[in-house]
């Protein structure tokens, strides 16, 4: 498959995935959280299917389009470990969370989503989704929509 190919199955992959996990959140109380705000694609999307939710961002650096940006209260901006720490200040509160951190060397993002994931389940109200492109751990994988396949996208059960 060309690296064009991948792409564009990914970022299909990402949209059906949000869409579908949006779906499955109505009758969940929280919040959103996207961790990883690169060019901001992800986030003007969840602001589309997502009108009526707080949407929190997380991210080194805050570079995205100017169109996608969060308003300040919203951005956590530094490293992630200590930005999930404040986040979890005030307890659990994300319906939805999106993990999209990494740097592209898979080992190390693989190892990255791993020492995540405690504090990515701290701010997770029980029965809430994550939606990740690496697996993370202590939470219950589940099935996504039928339109993905099991690797490229993976589900969560908080």
């Amino acid at each position: 498959m060309s690296r064009l190919d991948s792409m564009l199955r990914r970022l299909t992959a990402q949209r059906d995935g949000l869409n579908w996990a949006a779906a499955r959140i109505k009758g969940l109380k929280g919040d959103v959280l996207d961790m990883g705000l690169g060019n901001g694609r992800t986030y003007d999307h969840l602001r589309e299917i997502l009108p009526d939710r707080r949407i929190w961002v997380m991210d080194r650096v805050l570079q995205c389009h100017p169109d996608s940006t969060p308003p300040a209260e919203d951005f956590l901006q530094g490293e992630a470990e200590p930005m999930l720490k404040k986040l979890a200040e005030d307890g659990p509160r994300i319906a939805l969370a999106h993990y999209d951190f990494g740097r592209g060397i898979k080992h190390e993002d693989v190892a990255e989503a791993a020492r995540l994931s405690k504090l990515i389940g701290s701010v997770m109200v029980p029965g809430g989704l994550l939606i990740s492109g690496q697996p993370l751990e202590g939470f219950e994988q589940i099935d996504g929509p039928d339109s993905i396949a099991p690797d490229r996208y993976l589900f969560y059960l908080a």
